[in-house]
């Protein structure tokens, strides 16, 4: 005889129709949900939570120093975001941006160090597009596996991510090395006329913050004005409905994975055109990674995005406060970014599903 047991269990049930209200709160409710977790973790490493919270989270929004490098890491965070925002929503998972973003930074930097006496005002623009070029060119190859051999895009532009970081650290030890340099990994200084000009006096915030902008403005028309945007959107929701209608599965792959290449490969070279100044090994510093937690932050919308840059952003700035006066580890830092992700991920099942109790009755095996 098989006996029968019941159990009264958990299911999530998807609504019809999500709340908007829900939708806007879920953000805020996840941030202070990893908030508190990490206030939890902090005070277990014997630390003041008091402190780090205000280190991390208030100070950078407390002078115009800080603020002002708030600013300039909003630009490629943004940048980035949005970028790879337009193919996860129509659910081309590009993973691969920080490679995307190191290959940009390498192609800007071909200019300054092949033709290092070079002049004239024309350097820098040609620079981002040149690194531009580079991002596209990389994510690419993730499209072309995608689209011909039918790989996995998600671990073919990760992978990619670590074969761009080792064409970097052979360029910046090998041809490329700055022969005055002490032997550190990093090229040359470029010429004046090879640095994006600064956008505020006083500041290191230069012009293309206003570029990131202005593309930000132009994804939000893509997305929500053009019938190319609304394509891509209903390839994501409801791909076989896309098929039907006639839209092209392996074009819109090729569309989200340039443009996000693109965006990435151009913040690259204003990093290296900006603050930085040169090609170093430090350019790799998890943009690209930090940007899909933005992007997904901000609800996939460009408007969202640049709220989410902006808190980022301070926190990229908070965390180094963090570190200098409280004693903060560096992992930390990280800790708190990944846990916002997944604490709004939850935030967001919960806005497109309910919880429901339901019976269910088990058989025993005879």
């Amino acid at each position: 005889m098989r006996a029968l047991f019941t159990a009264i269990l958990p299911t999530l049930v998807r609504r019809e129709r999500a709340s908007l209200t829900a939708t806007l709160l879920a953000p805020p409710v996840a941030l202070g949900l990893a908030t508190i977790l990490n206030l939890g973790l902090y005070m277990s490493m014997g630390r003041d939570p008091v402190a780090i919270v205000y280190a991390m989270l208030l100070e950078p929004f407390l002078s115009w120093a800080s603020f002002s490098e708030v600013m300039l890491k909003m630009g490629p965070l943004l940048l980035i975001a949005q970028g790879l925002a337009i193919g996860f929503r129509a659910k081309v998972f590009n993973i691969g941006a920080e490679g995307q973003f190191i290959l940009g930074a390498i192609f800007a930097s071909a200019i300054p160090v092949w033709f290092p006496q070079a002049t004239g005002q024309w350097i820098w623009p040609l620079m981002l597009f040149l690194g531009a070029l580079g991002g596209a060119s990389w994510a690419s190859l993730t499209a072309f596996w995608r689209v011909r051999l039918n790989a996995n895009e998600i671990l073919v532009s990760l992978m990619l991510s670590l074969v761009a970081a080792q064409l970097l650290n052979y360029l910046l030890l090998g041809p490329w090395k700055d022969p005055n340099g002490f032997n550190f990994p990093q090229s040359v200084m470029f010429q004046y006329d090879a640095m994006v000009p600064v956008l505020i006096s006083g500041t290191r915030i230069n012009v293309s913050l206003l570029l990131t902008i202005v593309l930000s403005m132009a994804a939000w028309i893509f997305m929500e004005k053009s019938f190319t945007g609304y394509k891509l959107q209903v390839g994501g929701l409801a791909p076989r409905a896309a098929g039907y209608a006639g839209f092209n599965e392996g074009r819109a792959i090729w569309l989200c994975l340039l443009i996000g290449g693109c965006a990435a490969g151009l913040a690259g070279a204003a990093e290296v055109a900006g603050p930085l100044g040169q090609l170093q090994r430090s350019i790799s510093t998890g943009y690209g990674y930090a940007a899909i937690i933005v992007a997904y932050l901000g609800g996939l919308h460009p408007i969202g995005i640049v709220v989410s840059a902006l808190f980022m952003a301070a926190l990229y700035i908070g965390g180094d406060n963090a570190m200098v006066s409280a004693n903060l580890p560096i992992a930390a830092v990280r800790v708190f970014q990944g846990s916002l992700l997944v604490a709004y991920l939850i935030a967001v099942a919960f806005v497109r599903y309910r919880l429901e109790w339901r019976l269910s009755v088990y058989r025993s095996r005879p």
